[in-house]
């Protein structure tokens, strides 16, 4: 039932920060857990980060450091801090609201939006 529309992408030059926004349709936001990932082009679509409901928050080892999960249950909306954006972040950014985060992982349920294009350039 939850519906999710990522905006925030765009162009920017390596080095840059850019956030992204997720606004969330549907009851319950706050006591969901979410996520973000990933897709390049030929490659698999990729866990970035995700949050619990309680705020437990879980990295890639790639962007650990340099990203930030966070949300605003108020907004029914959930961010992602991209800082010291290299090419190797060029891809299109998914949110995913309602999965599972247990033992440290999150599993995303299979109902995907649109994305927002993220590309970093050199």
């Amino acid at each position: 039932q939850v519906q999710v529309v990522e905006s925030g992408g765009g162009l920017v030059q390596a080095g840059g920060p850019l956030r992204l926004s997720c606004a969330a349709s549907g009851n319950g936001f706050s006591h969901k857990a979410m996520g973000w990932f990933r897709q390049a082009p030929g490659k698999q679509r990729e866990s970035v980060a995700a949050i619990h409901s309680g705020g437990t928050t879980k990295y890639a080892d790639s962007v650990k450091g340099r990203f930030t999960i966070s949300r605003d249950n108020a907004k029914n909306t959930v961010y992602l801090q991209m800082n010291n954006l290299t090419p190797e972040d060029t891809a299109v950014y998914y949110c995913n609201v309602g999965g599972v985060f247990n033992s440290g992982r999150y599993y995303p349920v299979p109902r995907w939006g649109q994305g927002t294009q993220v590309t970093v350039s050199s």
